[in-house]
């Protein structure tokens, strides 16, 4: 075991490196959410009225919530490796698996929503699935690694086989009539949907079906394994898999048999063509989304495992991954911020962005928002405010165990 904790602790660069990176990547996505002119008129995937540029910047960071999922199972796993005995680190899933699902319907909320009108409960989305995926994972790792790695493998590769089951979409969406016991549990475990809560007094959006997501995380708990390895023949396993997953992914859409249920079709021009054949579904997760997303992000892991952390970029991007919690929740304020501090400045009307869902979507002013230069002018805003709190918290929680610090 001591082989395996100073191995682990030479590894951990790569696993921050890669987090980082998807987490700058993330608060694209978020700004582009409140800034952008058309972020609720369509959606940018659909090809009938997207631009490339406008596809690609939604698109890139699809690669954010499976890559930021996965690491999360790799990094329990080494929580093992440095010591922690099983009911320890089990105890500890379980508490900050409950404390994540609060802040997800609380201050995760309101950074989405600023109000506090619990008229509609949130949306349960990444943080929820964080803490339900933790008290899952709770149980499984007194399961031999591999029997965890294959329960994750099975739901991401199966859930598939599933897709015929739905909640009929007025049901799902509309709340008319309000979904039944079963189709309530469907809803959280398949199928994106709004949940009546609180005897029909409130509504939850449930955006992240459970399923798919505790897979991810199981499968990365187990690919911990491989940062016991010397790091040539770890390099090594990972090119091969993150390569094999992403020729899986070609191979598999190719043939539409299987893994997602949006078939991509030839467009008018062979850019578009391609964007249709990398057009996969988030909610859930298929498969094929899943290959698409985790594929590259295990080569970029690879290639990340020699990365000095003195480099300039590197440093920057290890700083935002050692302190992945506190980053998202000061990078919803700042994306929803802009969105409104712009707005405001440009005389446009903003109450849209105070209003719960769905209305936050349906009384869109016709001059809301802003071009896409502005929302990527407006991420690099961000990211500059975001990085020297990062750093100060990441040296502030250095060294430091226990409650705020491994619960934030």
């Amino acid at each position: 075991m001591s082989k395996i904790r100073e191995t682990v602790y030479q590894r951990v660069d790569s696993i921050d490196f890669l987090r980082g990176l998807v987490m700058v990547i993330m608060l694209l996505d978020h700004t582009r959410e409140y800034v952008h002119a058309d972020s609720v008129r369509f959606s940018p995937t659909d090809l009938t009225k997207t631009t490339a540029l406008l596809f690609f910047t939604r698109w890139i960071t699809h690669l954010c919530a499976p890559t930021f999922v996965f690491l999360a199972g790799t990094s329990i796993y080494l929580q093992l490796a440095r010591g922690k005995s099983r009911t320890e680190l089990s105890k500890f899933l379980l508490t900050r698996g409950l404390w994540l699902i609060v802040l997800e319907f609380t201050l995760v909320r309101f950074s989405m929503l600023f109000n506090v009108d619990y008229s509609f409960l949130g949306f349960a989305e990444v943080i929820w699935v964080f803490g339900v995926s933790m008290i899952v994972l709770a149980g499984l790792i007194y399961l031999p690694v591999r029997v965890v790695g294959g329960v994750g493998v099975a739901l991401i590769a199966l859930h598939n086989l599933f897709d015929g089951i739905t909640v009929p979409p007025a049901v799902a969406f509309a709340s008319t009539p309000p979904p039944g016991t079963l189709q309530k549990i469907w809803l959280m475990l398949h199928q994106p949907g709004i949940i009546p809560v609180f005897e029909n007094r409130a509504e939850l959006f449930v955006a992240y079906p459970l399923i798919p997501w505790i897979g991810v995380m199981a499968a990365g708990y187990a690919l911990g394994v491989v940062y016991s390895w010397d790091s040539e023949r770890r390099r090594s396993w990972l090119y091969r898999l993150g390569l094999a997953l992403t020729i899986l992914f070609v191979l598999i859409r190719a043939t539409d048999l299987y893994g997602d249920p949006q078939a991509w079709k030839n467009q008018p021009s062979a850019l578009f063509t391609l964007l249709s054949f990398i057009n996969t579904m988030k909610y859930p997760p298929s498969l094929l989304f899943l290959l698409m997303t985790l594929g590259p992000a295990l080569l970029i892991l690879a290639w990340a495992d020699g990365v000095r952390r003195d480099d300039f970029w590197s440093r920057i991007l290890i700083t935002f991954g050692r302190v992945p919690l506190f980053y998202f929740l000061l990078q919803m304020f700042v994306a929803h911020g802009f969105g409104v501090l712009l707005g405001w400045m440009a005389g446009k009307s903003v109450g849209h962005l105070f209003m719960n869902f769905p209305a936050s979507n349906t009384n869109v002013p016709p001059d809301a928002g802003f071009p896409l230069w502005v929302v990527y002018a407006a991420w690099l805003g961000g990211l500059a405010l975001l990085y020297p709190l990062c750093l100060w918290y990441g040296k502030l929680k250095q060294g430091r165990r226990g409650f705020p610090f491994s619960y934030l």
